[in-house]
């Protein structure tokens, strides 16, 4: 099936999506570098292990560099992101983290790796990134801080770069194995940042369940679906199916936690549908 890889791209975007909500019920205060560093440890480690007992690390053959490349984009796109939204603000941190990731991503394809974007992904990345810009509005404070937004486009372009750091990554290893030594490699990255803040409070069971959550499900099973997928998908595709993400959040805000959404959000959450529908079944009419 031609668009099988295209919807496990996606299905990884939208597990990713159901963190925002996790989240809440966290308790208050917890640093999001903390999360993000015990997410990464529970994710990667789980899977590790799994790897190390069916022995299926290759440790003289690993591919190291694309490895700690992947890992470092990853950990920086999570500092950065973090970062920027506490300057600009939940709504437009992440419409100019997520909308500006997949023309960062069909950049670097075409000047690094010579694979000259498509137009079928010049429409659909059209479509979700004015869709992701109408979601957000109007949600959350809008605060246009030059510091921020260039923190959220740096985030953009480390998702960007983690993407097509991985598809080399793919030519080279298991999805298994490069999905658990990427996020073990990330948690240890992000590790001193978050002993800043402190780990305790992943003991209270009204934390580690949805920590367990966050590392099992929107980590290591969203990753895998999402690098497995990537093994047949360009890079620049993959990172506008990762629109998904928002809209995910936003559905669910709705569902779960009495969130609004106004016609223009609406108007945002079709336009990203429709972006997700051309670039996962627009490739079987492509010239």
């Amino acid at each position: 099936m031609k668009s099988l890889p295209y919807i496990m791209v996606l299905l990884g975007a939208v597990l990713w999506g159901t963190t925002g909500t996790t989240q809440t019920f966290l308790q208050e205060g917890i640093s999001s570098f903390a999360v993000a560093c015990v997410r990464s440890g529970i994710g990667g480690g789980l899977l590790l292990i799994l790897v190390l007992m069916m022995k299926k690390m290759t440790w003289r053959t690993w591919p190291w560099k694309w490895n700690i490349l992947a890992a470092l984009a990853i950990a920086l796109f999570q500092c950065l992101f973090f970062s920027s939204i506490r300057f600009t603000g939940v709504a437009i941190g992440t419409v100019v983290t997520i909308g500006s990731a997949p023309v960062f991503s069909g950049i670097l394809e075409w000047v690094i790796w010579k694979v000259k974007p498509s137009r079928i992904w010049a429409a659909a990345t059209s479509f979700s990134i004015i869709g992701c810009a109408l979601l957000f509005v109007n949600r959350g404070e809008a605060i246009i801080d030059p510091a921020g937004i260039g923190l959220a486009l740096c985030a953009g372009l480390m998702f960007a770069l983690y993407t097509n750091v991985s598809k080399q990554l793919m030519k080279h290893a298991e999805t298994l194995p490069a999905v658990a030594m990427t996020f073990s490699i990330c948690s240890v990255i992000l590790a001193p940042i978050a002993l800043m803040d402190g780990v305790l409070w992943i003991t209270d069971i009204g934390n580690l369940v949805p920590m367990l959550y966050m590392g099992i499900i929107t980590t290591s099973i969203a990753y895998l679906l999402f690098l497995a997928g990537l093994r047949s998908v360009n890079s620049s595709a993959a990172v506008t199916l990762s629109l998904a993400e928002p809209l995910t959040a936003a559905l669910l805000g709705v569902l779960f936690l009495g969130e609004y959404l106004s016609l223009t959000s609406w108007a945002g959450v079709f336009l990203i549908l429709g972006g997700i529908i051309v670039i996962t079944f627009g490739n079987r009419f492509a010239s």
